[in-house]
């Protein structure tokens, strides 16, 4: 079972900054949540426990609380964004998750299907045009740190670099951007990417990295990837 989201305050969804005044007086307490998740593992409910939108604190917490409650090799997963535009994950999260053995289930790799390269005006790459079916053409107010028409500079600039990227290595910006997540290797050796797709060919196109011959990435094209980054660090995230 996943745990969507903590039940307490935690910057999410693209917001780094954790502002104190934000922090709730009825937050459920963790060990309240995975004493009730015990039960349903004891009554053969559920079989592991995966968490969300956490953060290390977070995770410490979990651990702690699962280990009190003799449960600690049911806590198996966390769910949280990382993509080429997001990775947050890399850093202090990244280290309790290998201590820890918690393997990561990335969300929005695609960044909303902005790193498909479907809405670049410089470098489309070799990916699947957009259309009027396209989530950020029907939906103009739609995840507003990704959507062409709101996201920052220097997250539009990113993205036509990464497809850039993509086309000299001669895939799609969607298969560059799905095989460094899956490169991590807090994703390679105990977790998964999660994508998603609003037609076959794009559903086609992601499953690509998952048919036993994955794209690999070498040195050079993930020596541009960091240079990418270093220059515009997890752009789309804001204080």
């Amino acid at each position: 079972m996943q745990i969507h989201w903590p039940d307490r305050y935690v910057p999410a969804f693209g917001m780094t900054t954790y502002h104190h005044s934000q922090k709730r007086d009825d937050e459920i307490p963790i060990l309240e949540t995975a004493s009730a998740l015990k039960d349903l593992i004891d009554e053969g409910k559920i079989r592991y426990i995966g968490l969300s939108n956490e953060s290390t604190y977070g995770v410490a917490e979990w651990v702690k609380a699962c280990e009190q409650l003799g449960i600690r090799d049911k806590l198996a997963t966390i769910q949280n964004s990382y993509s080429l535009l997001d990775r947050r994950f890399d850093s202090e999260l990244a280290e309790a998750c290998e201590y820890y053995n918690i393997g990561l289930l990335p969300w929005s790799v695609l960044a909303g299907g902005l790193l498909s390269g479907k809405y670049n005006k410089r470098s489309k790459g070799r990916g699947l045009p957009a259309d009027d079916n396209s989530r950020y053409v029907r939906y103009e107010d739609y995840m507003n740190r990704w959507h062409p028409s709101s996201a920052t500079k220097a997250t539009i600039d990113a993205a036509e670099d990464y497809a850039a990227i993509a086309e000299d290595a001669g895939m799609t910006p969607s298969e560059l951007a799905i095989a460094f997540c899956r490169s991590r290797q807090f994703v390679e050796s105990n977790g998964s990417v999660i994508v998603g797709a609003t037609t076959m060919d794009q559903l086609r196109e992601n499953l690509r990295q998952f048919d036993g011959s994955p794209v690999e990435l070498d040195e050079d094209v993930l020596a541009r990837i960091d240079e990418v980054h270093l220059r515009s660090r997890d752009p789309c995230c804001s204080l």
